[in-house]
C-alpha cells in the first residue's frame, strides 16, 4: 500500500507555514493563544494554602489583620515547575502575566498573589510566601520559580533577606525578577529638585517630610496611575498585534478596576511598604543561590530614577547578590522601545528569554549556564 505524502496527511500544514513566512508574528501567536483559549480558557480560582501557620500566627498576634492578606489564585498543570508571581503596584499580578500565563503554564501550575485593596503589611506578605514556598516543597515535592515584577521584585528581595536571616534557605527553582523597584531612591533621585517621571510625581508627596496624605492627594495618584495605563492602551497598532478586542476590554476593566478599589488605607500602607524596603547593599551576603533571571527594559527612564541603586548594583554586578544571576537588556529592534516591565505591551520582547530560561530549568543546563 502506497503511503500517502505528507502533504495529504496534514492539509493544513501548508497553509499555517505560509501564515508564519508572510504574516507578522504576533497576530499569528494571538490566533493560536485565542484559539487554545476556546478549548481551554484561563481559569485561576481562589487557592487556599494547606500550609498557612506563619500567617495565621501574625494574624493571632495581631502583627497583621486579614484585611492585609494578599489574596491568592492558582491555575493547576502537571508540570515541574510551579511559579509564584508578585505584581508591582498596578496591575495585579493575574493580568501582570496576563500574556505570559500560557508560557509559564507550560512548567507547572500558577499561583499569583494579588494583593488587597484596603491595607497591606510587608510581615503579612513574607508570612504568605514562606508558607506557600513550604507548602510546594514539602507537600508536592516541586520548588517553585518566584517571578516578580517591578516592586514585587523588592517584596521578593526583602523575603530572601528575611529567610536568609532565618538560616533556613527556601526550596527554590529560580528567579525571575523583572524591572527590580526595591526602595524609594530607585524611583524618585535624592539629586534631583523635581521627579522626572509620573511614577515619581505620585509618590514624592506621600515621602517628602512634613507630607500631609488625604484623600485628595490619594485621587490624585490614582489618576496618574490611571493616565499611565492608557497611555499604553492607546497604542492600538501594537494592542492590535497582541491582543483581541475581547481581550484588550477584559484587560483594561480588570486593570482600571483595581486602581478605583485601593482605598486610602490601602495606597497609604502600599506606599509604607515600599518605604521599608532597601536596596541590595553592597556589604551583603547573597540573597540566593538559585538561578536568577534579572530583566530590565531599554526604556527604564519613564518609572526608574536615573541613579536606581537597585538597578546600578543588579545590571553591573548581579552575582555579588545572585551567584547564578544574569541580567538582561530587553529591547525591541521593530517597534517603540521597550518600557518599564512591559510583559503587556512589549510581551513578544519578553517572551523568547523568559521561555529559554524556564527551558534551561527543566533540563538542567540553567547551572551551566550561569
Amino acid at each position: 500500500m502506497a503511503v500517502p505524502p505528507l502533504r495529504s496527511l496534514f492539509p493544513t500544514l501548508p497553509f499555517l507555514v505560509q501564515m508564519v513566512r508572510f504574516a507578522p508574528p504576533a497576530p499569528f501567536r494571538t490566533l493560536l493563544r485565542t484559539t487554545g483559549y476556546n478549548f481551554r480558557p484561563p481559569r485561576p480560582v481562589p487557592f487556599t494554602p494547606a500550609i498557612r501557620h506563619r500567617q495565621e500566627a501574625l494574624l493571632a498576634h495581631r502583627v497583621a489583620g486579614p484585611h492585609q492578606r494578599a489574596t491568592l489564585l492558582r491555575e493547576t498543570r502537571p508540570g515541574p515547575i510551579p511559579t509564584i508571581v508578585l505584581g508591582g503596584f498596578v496591575p495585579d499580578a493575574t493580568e501582570a502575566v496576563f500574556l505570559l500565563r500560557g508560557t509559564l503554564l507550560r512548567a507547572g501550575s500558577l499561583y499569583c498573589f494579588n494583593y488587597p485593596r484596603r491595607g497591606f503589611s510587608n510581615d503579612l506578605l513574607c508570612a504568605q510566601l514562606s508558607d506557600l514556598v513550604d507548602e510546594l516543597n514539602l507537600l508536592h515535592g516541586r520548588p517553585p520559580v518566584i517571578f516578580a515584577i517591578s516592586y514585587g521584585a523588592g517584596l521578593l528581595m526583602e523575603w530572601l533577606r528575611r529567610t536568609r536571616g532565618d538560616g533556613n534557605p527556601p526550596g527554590l527553582r529560580g528567579l525571575v525578577l523583572v524591572s527590580p523597584v526595591a526602595c524609594v531612591e530607585d524611583l524618585l533621585s535624592a539629586v534631583d529638585a523635581k521627579p522626572g517621571t509620573l511614577l515619581g510625581r505620585a509618590i514624592k508627596p506621600y515621602v517628602e517630610p512634613g507630607a500631609i496624605v488625604d484623600a485628595k492627594l490619594v485621587e490624585k495618584s490614582r489618576a496618574i496611575f490611571q493616565k499611565m495605563f492608557e497611555a499604553g492602551a492607546q497604542n492600538k497598532a501594537v494592542l492590535g498585534a497582541i491582543l483581541s478586542r475581547g481581550e484588550l476590554a477584559q484587560l483594561r476593566s480588570a486593570v482600571l478596576g483595581t486602581i478605583r478599589e485601593i482605598d486610602f488605607q490601602g495606597a497609604c500602607e502600599r506606599i509604607q511598604s515600599l518605604r521599608q524596603l532597601a536596596a541590595p547593599a553592597a556589604d551583603a551576603s547573597p540573597l540566593a543561590s538559585v538561578p536568577t533571571f534579572i530583566l530590565y527594559a531599554e526604556k527604564e527612564g519613564a518609572v526608574l530614577a536615573e541613579h536606581s541603586p537597585t538597578r546600578l548594583a543588579l545590571a553591573n554586578t548581579p552575582r555579588t547578590w545572585f551567584p547564578q544571576g544574569e541580567c538582561r537588556l530587553i529591547t525591541n529592534r521593530c517597534g517603540s522601545p521597550v518600557q518599564h516591565a512591559s510583559l503587556i505591551f512589549h510581551y513578544s520582547d519578553y517572551q523568547p528569554p523568559i521561555a529559554a530560561f524556564y527551558h534551561r530549568l527543566k533540563s538542567g543546563k540553567a547551572r551551566e549556564a550561569a
